[in-house]
């Protein structure tokens, strides 16, 4: 794994004064606010809706951030802790719930603006936080466009399965399946498949033993990677081979986990990919 370099509060506000570096535009500086992110989830809201010079710290994770676009390395990384965000002192501090409650309380106490963002349930909540971090941002457009582009893959998704009446299992490491109340299972309803996961009493989900979804017979089984590799015993679940003989290649719809964990501005690619999967798949 790739070592990740953190900045000392010392570098960062050293960073901040040096010629070229992190320097906002003089002509938009009085009306856009500088911003930090501290989840891997508001990295990605923050790459596609901020300009590049309103962003003065990004998550610990960002680096390993396949699916950021644009030179992210010119932004300094956040330890996690509170410290290097108050030497940088930004007008906003775009944290998750599921950030260390006593960081964001500690920022808030002492001044800093923290605009706190849930993981979406559903597609309506999505929307709703691509809108919100485009008006935090000071860029409504850019977040209209997301919500349009977004818009736009859900028809082209609805397309490709209408009349279909697939059933589908998500189904993860160790068998764990994302339950009927799922982000997952919201996509999948909106795209008109079923989740098959309903049928085992799942809510948000739970783990489901081999001889459950083989006796479960759903049409495809959604999972985050293909390949016949298992890097650990999690991974080899899905190996197995009474799996891979009911449930081949064929039979297996792959979108990475990197497009739907957020439920944000990646979910226009998970949908093209779930059109070109299910193409794949019918061929």
């Amino acid at each position: 794994m790739r070592r990740l370099r953190f900045f000392a509060p010392c570098a960062v506000a050293a960073a901040l004064i040096l010629p070229g570096v992190l320097v906002r535009s003089p002509a938009r500086a009085a009306d856009l606010p500088r911003m930090v992110s501290m989840n891997v989830c508001t990295d990605q809201l923050l790459l596609k809706l901020a300009d590049p010079n309103q962003i003065v710290g990004l998550s610990r994770f960002s680096r390993d951030a396949s699916w950021a676009a644009g030179d992210i390395g010119r932004h300094p990384i956040l330890s996690g802790g509170a410290e290097d965000v108050l030497v940088l002192r930004p007008d906003i501090v775009a944290a998750s719930l599921f950030d260390k409650r006593s960081t964001r309380e500690l920022l808030k106490a002492q001044g800093l603006h923290v605009v706190e963002f849930a993981v979406p349930s559903n597609l309506d909540e999505a929307r709703v936080q691509i809108r919100k971090m485009g008006e935090i941002a000071g860029h409504p457009d850019r977040a209209a466009r997301e919500i349009a582009r977004l818009d736009a893959a859900i028809a082209r998704a609805r397309r490709a399965v209408a009349d279909k009446h697939y059933s589908v299992l998500p189904l993860s490491r160790r068998g764990w399946v994302a339950g009927s109340d799922s982000f997952v299972s919201s996509l999948m309803t909106e795209t008109g498949l079923f989740n098959a996961a309903g049928d085992l009493g799942a809510g948000m989900g739970g783990f489901a033993s081999l001889e459950a979804i083989v006796n479960l017979k759903p049409d495809l089984l959604l999972v985050s990677q293909a390949g016949d590799h298992a890097g650990d015993d999690g991974q080899a679940f899905l190996l197995h081979p009474a799996l891979e003989h009911f449930y081949p290649p064929a039979k297996r719809i792959v979108i990475p986990e990197r497009l739907t964990e957020c439920g944000g501005v990646l979910l226009a690619e998970a949908l093209d990919v779930l059109v070109a999967e299910l193409q794949r798949v019918e061929r």
